[in-house]
């Protein structure tokens, strides 16, 4: 893992399931919002950041629409595949619980400057299945298809092979009528 920041050495099964236990008895949004951000901006060591995440999946932060600048900082802040990624599933929650007005904010992301910004924009639709957006889908990764970024890539391709699971069909479709990369591709078509 590539990290300034040091670690203690906790699994992170073990820090989310710390975090979670003690953030279960705080049941004031502000409260858990303000706990996630000083943990996650104040840390020393990785494992306080991954215990901020893990904060943020709490019932009720789940699909709460002052997550998305808070999870904006954090990918901004955090600059990193494990963070990013799994800042993701709390977009996907968000995208549940408000579809339009969090679509217009992932669309805002897809064209960031920033790498990170735009890969979580990429597989915030992870594990949606049958509530994948397709036209969501369709515009972010056509957004960042030529980008020679491994990592924006990687996330395309992953983010098509999930949602093969559900529309296979639609999924080929879409790479045989797009100039995607190689990388993108393969991974995009892995299962098919």
């Amino acid at each position: 893992m590539k990290s300034a920041m040091p670690f203690l050495g906790v699994g992170v099964p073990d820090a989310r399931r710390i975090a979670r236990a003690h953030g279960r008895s705080i049941r004031d949004v502000p409260t858990l919002l303000g706990s996630a951000r000083t943990l996650w901006d104040d840390a020393s060591f990785r494992e306080e950041r991954y215990a901020a995440l893990a904060l943020l999946g709490l019932p009720p932060l789940k699909g709460d629409p002052d997550l998305a600048p808070l999870i904006e900082h954090m990918v901004r802040t955090g600059q990193w595949w494990d963070f990013t990624d799994e800042l993701a599933h709390r977009v996907a929650d968000l995208l549940d619980a408000s579809p339009a007005a969090t679509a217009l904010v992932v669309r805002t992301w897809s064209v960031d400057d920033d790498m990170w910004m735009r890969r979580i924009a990429i597989i915030a639709q992870l594990g949606r299945r049958d509530r994948l957006d397709r036209d969501l889908l369709t515009d972010v990764i056509d957004q960042n298809a030529a980008d020679p970024e491994f990592f924006i890539r990687k996330a395309i391709g992953w983010a098509l092979r999930d949602a093969a699971r559900t529309v296979p069909d639609w999924v080929r479709a879409f790479v045989g009528t797009r100039r995607l990369s190689p990388l993108s591709t393969r991974e995009a078509l892995k299962r098919l």
